[in-house]
C-alpha cells in the first residue's frame, strides 16, 4: 500500500471514530495509534434500570467504531450498579448483567450491526482480583473524597449523607481503562467529570491516561437529561404502542421551538440515525390531509428542523409520524423478548413482588423535587393546559404540564 493509502485509510477510520461526539479529550493520540494498529475502545454500562431507547445513541457510535476496524468491549457494570446507592441489589446483580447483555444484543442486531466483532465483560470477571483490589487500595490513598464526590457528581446518586462505595465508583472507572487494556473509554458527556478524574488518577498510578470519547445527552420528553428513574421521561424499549403513544402523545412540543425539545432530540439522535443504516436508506414521512398541505416526505433531519422551526410542521403531525417510527424501532427488540424463556430474564432481573408494590394512593410513593418555575405559559397545542419550566438545579430544566386549570392566572 502506497503512502497515500495508508495516510486516507487512518484518516477514514479517523472520521469514523470521532464524528458526531460532542467532545474529545487525547484527540490528538488518536492518528499516531492508528497508523501502528486499530484502536481497543470501552464502553461501559451500570447494570441498573432498564435501558430505554436513548441507549441506541452510545450503540450508534459503536456501530462507526466497529466500521472504524477497532476492537470493543462492552463493560457490563456490574459491581458498579451496586455500588451507585445499591441501584441493583446483590442478589440481582447476575440477572440484570444478563438481561442487559441479552438488550443490548438484540438493539446491535436491529441497527444491522454484527456481534461477533464485539466483546462483553462483566466488572466482577476482573474487579474482584487481588491486583485490582491492591489498586484500589492505592487509589484511595491519594484520591480526597472532595475529588472523588465531584467526578461522580453528575453519574452517581447524590444523597445528604452518601455511603462510601459512591466515592469508590470513579475510582474504579478509571481503573478499568488499565485493566480491559484499552486506548480510549467511550461514554456521554456526563461522564467528562470521572474522565478527567481517570486523566489525574492513572499517572499517580504509574499507568498511561487514556483518551476519552463523549457523545452528546439526549434530551428527554419532560426537557430534561433521559432517566431510568423517571417513566414518562423516556421511551423504555419494551414499551408497548399504547405505552409510547401516550408518553409521546403528553410530552412538551412547543411549535416552532427547537430549545429542550425531546421529540426532535428523539429524530435527531435515535430516528434518523437509524433510519439511515437501513438498505437504501429511508425517508421520514409525516402524513396530512390534503387540507394541511398533504404528507410530507423528509430526508434529512435537518430539513426536519427546518421546516418546524418555520412552523410549516405542526406538533400534533408531528407526534404521530414520531409514533410510527419508534414503534418500527422498538418492534423487532419487543419480539425478541416475547417468548417464554426470555421473558423470564426480565422476571428475573426485575421481580415484582406484593412487597415491592405500594399502593398508589401511599403518599411514600411521591417523588418530591424543589425547583424554581422559571415561566408559565398555555400549551400551544392543548388550551387548557398550563405549561411550566422548572430549574430543578444542576444546571437541569424540567417541563411540567397542569390540565387541572383552564386558565393562567395573571
Amino acid at each position: 500500500m502506497t503512502e497515500n493509502g495508508i495516510k486516507k485509510t487512518v484518516e477514514t477510520k479517523f472520521k469514523l471514530i470521532t464524528r458526531s461526539l460532542e467532545e474529545v479529550i487525547g484527540e490528538e493520540r488518536i492518528r499516531p495509534i492508528l497508523e501502528k494498529r486499530n484502536l481497543n475502545i470501552y464502553w461501559g454500562t451500570a447494570t441498573t434500570g432498564r435501558p430505554h431507547i436513548a441507549y441506541f445513541v452510545p450503540l450508534l457510535k459503536i456501530a462507526d467504531f466497529l466500521e472504524a476496524d477497532c476492537n470493543v468491549t462492552i463493560l457490563l457494570a456490574d459491581l458498579h450498579a451496586y455500588l451507585d446507592n445499591m441501584k441493583a441489589p446483590w442478589s440481582l446483580l447476575e440477572y440484570r448483567t444478563n438481561f442487559y447483555k441479552e438488550l443490548i444484543s438484540a438493539m446491535l442486531t436491529s441497527i444491522n450491526v454484527p456481534l461477533n466483532r464485539l466483546k462483553f465483560i462483566r466488572g466482577t470477571d476482573f474487579q474482584l482480583t487481588r491486583e485490582y483490589i491492591l489498586d484500589v487500595y492505592k487509589m484511595a490513598t491519594i484520591s480526597t473524597v472532595h475529588d472523588c464526590r465531584k467526578a461522580g457528581s453528575n453519574v452517581v446518586k447524590q444523597i445528604e449523607n452518601p455511603f462510601l462505595g459512591g466515592y469508590l465508583y470513579p475510582g474504579l472507572q478509571a481503573l478499568d481503562e488499565e485493566y480491559l487494556k484499552v486506548d480510549a473509554q467511550f461514554g456521554g458527556l456526563d461522564q467528562r467529570k470521572i474522565f478527567t478524574f481517570a486523566e489525574k488518577l492513572l499517572p499517580q498510578l504509574n499507568y498511561q491516561k487514556r483518551i476519552h470519547l463523549m457523545n452528546p445527552m439526549v434530551t428527554g420528553l419532560s426537557g430534561g437529561k433521559m432517566s431510568s428513574s423517571e417513566i414518562d421521561s423516556k421511551i423504555d424499549l419494551l414499551d408497548s404502542h399504547a405505552d409510547i403513544k401516550r408518553k409521546i402523545k403528553k410530552s412538551f412540543c412547543e411549535e416552532g421551538t427547537i430549545e429542550n425539545n425531546g421529540i426532535l432530540a428523539f429524530c435527531k439522535n435515535i430516528v434518523f440515525p437509524i433510519l439511515s443504516r437501513q438498505e437504501g436508506g429511508i425517508d421520514f414521512i409525516i402524513e396530512r390531509t390534503d387540507d394541511h398541505g398533504g404528507n410530507l416526505d423528509i430526508s434529512t433531519y435537518e430539513e426536519l428542523e427546518s421546516l418546524f422551526s418555520q412552523k410549516k410542521i405542526h406538533p400534533v403531525d408531528f407526534k404521530k409520524a414520531v409514533i410510527v417510527y419508534l414503534n418500527k424501532i422498538i418492534l423487532p427488540i419487543r419480539n425478541h423478548f416475547s417468548d417464554v424463556e426470555r421473558k423470564k430474564i426480565i422476571d428475573n432481573a426485575y421481580p415484582t413482588t406484593s412487597l415491592n408494590v405500594k399502593n398508589p394512593n401511599d403518599t411514600s410513593c411521591i417523588n418530591m423535587i424543589v425547583g424554581e418555575i422559571i415561566s408559565i405559559f398555555t400549551h400551544p397545542t392543548e388550551p387548557q393546559c398550563r405549561v411550566f419550566q422548572v430549574n430543578i438545579g444542576v444546571n437541569e430544566c424540567v417541563t411540567v404540564c397542569d390540565f387541572s386549570s383552564n386558565t393562567i392566572d395573571s
